[in-house]
């Protein structure tokens, strides 16, 4: 008998149609190179002796040798001291293709996409608050109910349009992104609170905005307030390029308050008039493209990402690669966690199904031939071990005598990740050198600890807790590993700790860990955790944190605490005992509730 199969009419694309090659070397006066070089490498493709490279950092006081990484400035200072012009060119091949895929539909396959929308500012001038209103008024009815975990974008409908907003982790990683070439955003809508102001953050935001070329919408948020300057706002972003239309600029400039959803539907009508102007267009018959927005480890689906089709569209089964991660899609999942068959360009979607955490940023390709996918995944997980390898090498020849400082981190998802990578490369401190030898999304492990021992490493943990018997080893090893949840006291703690003061004003002391059991719901004091104390001794006044799969999901406090039918300011290992916590009731049976002190401790201690 015959069985009819559905063929896939969408365009495939042939990755390796967009391999370039580049010819270095010195052309007509110009030194063309594509790639970082060392002093050795530059000086035979240049025709001169090394020594003479070596000679002229001498004399500006640079101490090199021939396995010395040269950056893009030196390489064209000594372009500059050796009479050549200089071009960079970028050649294209398995470990980086992703990054630089280019098609050229023909116009008359392409049609209007939504546009997407990242929302930017300062942390409390209401950008999770408007992008809160904007989801429960706008996602069909029945649907926001039941969003009960995000997946870092959605999409509304809105006037028989749809719009995708774009829920970034902060503003470095918007910028990571970008810096891979993930341009991700059409529009950015900067958020300025009216009773606050412009704050460094909101300069910060400005100049991401700016740097991605992309319209930028202001809205004046908090007008519902008492003692609001709007005014003063909108001289304040006069000063930073951005005049408002009502004072004879071009930047549209709209107040309101995300809290009662004051004008945020002329927010949305300037969005899609932005987005009518543009015409913002994609081809849906084509196997999809697009880029990784988040990822993590999910405990019931292995490694999962977050994806925001670009062009194409992506359905499930299909055949994806995104950096060395590859897999075939087994679930597709919208903002709402409902099952989605296809994802055309515009749509994010949460996938399953890959045989490793992609980063944030990554750009992704759908093919037909798993084959070729599986390859090439290979040849990009090798290609970034080598370079890992090649650059601890270079580190370690052109820094010798420097105070090195190791870090092992860990966080809870990319987004993060990504953004404190970003954050400690910009760290220095004269005579030292910071080197992240390893960096993961997940649960501090034995392996971490291993690592760190060998290497005098200390482990980061951001949001990340690891399990009793992982402390107990790092504790016997004598490892330290720091937790934080707040990304400027890290950065301000890491500077103290490159200039020698190596211990943090404040100390964890961890009192006791207790493993939730059973669950009741009580209708006047919310979620009742039945937990058994396995280690330490728990007070009523400690302060408290929910661990599930090792990452911390919220830090509270104890609201009550009883042991069989009695109030309890106190209970020890062994016992059994019930707790509520203060304002968080969406625990699970298996979550960890750990308590602990802060011990304020002197610097340099």
């Amino acid at each position: 008998m015959k069985i009819n199969k559905k063929i896939d009419t969408r365009k495939n694309l042939d990755i390796k149609s967009q391999f370039k090659t580049v010819d270095t070397g010195v052309k007509n006066g110009v030194f063309i190179f594509s790639s970082p070089l060392t002093v050795e490498q530059f000086a035979i493709k240049i025709g001169k002796a090394p020594s003479e490279i070596l000679k002229y950092f001498f004399l500006k006081g640079k101490m090199m040798n021939l396995n010395a990484m040269l950056s893009e400035e030196e390489i064209g200072e000594l372009c500059f001291e050796f009479n050549f012009d200089f071009e960079k060119r970028v050649a294209i091949d398995e470990s980086n293709v992703l990054s630089h895929i280019k098609v050229d539909d023909d116009a008359s396959t392409l049609k209007p996409r939504p546009p997407v929308v990242t929302i930017m500012g300062h942390v409390d001038h209401g950008k999770t608050t408007l992008l809160d209103y904007i989801r429960k008024a706008h996602v069909a009815k029945g649907e926001a109910g039941g969003i009960t975990q995000h997946i870092g974008a959605y999409q509304i409908k809105y006037k028989d349009d749809k719009v995708t907003f774009i829920d970034t982790p902060g503003h470095a990683a918007f910028t990571e992104m970008r810096a891979r070439g993930a341009n991700i955003t059409d529009i950015v809508v900067l958020v300025v609170a009216a009773d606050d102001g412009i704050k460094p953050q909101t300069e910060e935001a400005i100049d991401h905005a700016k740097a991605a070329k992309v319209p930028i919408i202001v809205f004046i948020n908090k007008m519902d307030k008492v003692g609001i300057n709007p005014d003063k706002v909108m001289t304040q972003l006069s000063d930073k390029d951005l005049l408002a239309e009502e004072w004879g600029g071009s930047t549209i400039t709209i107040k309101g308050s995300a809290l009662t959803g004051d004008n945020v539907n002329k927010l949305l009508d300037a969005i899609l008039a932005i987005a009518e102007m543009n015409e913002y267009k994609a081809n849906p018959n084509r196997l999809a493209m697009g880029i990784v927005i988040e990822s993590n480890i999910d405990k019931g689906f292995g490694p999962v990402a977050t994806v925001l089709v670009k062009n194409g569209s992506l359905t499930k089964g299909d055949f994806i690669i995104a950096g060395s991660a590859f897999g075939r899609i087994r679930v597709m999942l919208d903002e709402n966690l409902k099952e989605v068959l296809i994802a055309y360009p515009s749509q994010p979607v949460k996938i399953t199904g890959l045989s490793e955490v992609p980063a944030a940023g990554e750009h992704f390709v759908v093919s037909t031939n798993e084959k070729d996918i599986k390859n090439l995944a290979e040849k990009i997980r090798l290609h970034k071990l080598t370079a890992s390898r090649q650059m601890e090498t270079l580190i370690n020849n052109t820094e010798d005598g420097l105070k090195s400082f190791n870090v092992i981190l860990k966080t809870d998802v990319h987004g993060s990740l990504e953004a404190i990578k970003g954050m400690l490369s910009k760290v220095s401190v004269e005579g030292t050198k910071l080197q992240i030898i390893r960096s993961a999304v997940g649960g501090i492990t034995e392996s971490d600890v291993q690592l760190a021992k060998a290497s005098k490493a200390v482990i980061i943990g951001f949001n990340i807790k690891p399990i009793r018997a992982t402390k107990e080893i790092a504790d016997s090893q004598k490892v330290k590993i720091l937790f934080y949840d707040i990304i400027y006291k890290l950065n301000e703690d890491i500077q103290n700790f490159l200039l020698g003061e190596l211990d943090p004003i404040y100390e964890e002391q961890e009192t006791g860990e207790a493993i939730i059991q059973q669950l009741w719901k009580h209708s006047d004091v919310g979620v009742i955790a039945g937990c058994l104390v396995q280690n330490g001794e728990m007070n009523r006044n400690d302060n408290v944190r929910v661990l599930r799969d090792g990452a911390v999901i919220i830090n509270t406090k104890i609201a009550s605490m009883k042991h069989i039918k009695e109030v309890v300011n106190k209970i020890t290992a062994g016992m059994e005992c019930g707790i509520t916590l203060e304002k968080y009731n969406d625990v699970r049976v298996g979550d960890i509730i750990q308590t602990y002190k802060l011990i304020v401790k002197k610097r340099g201690n």
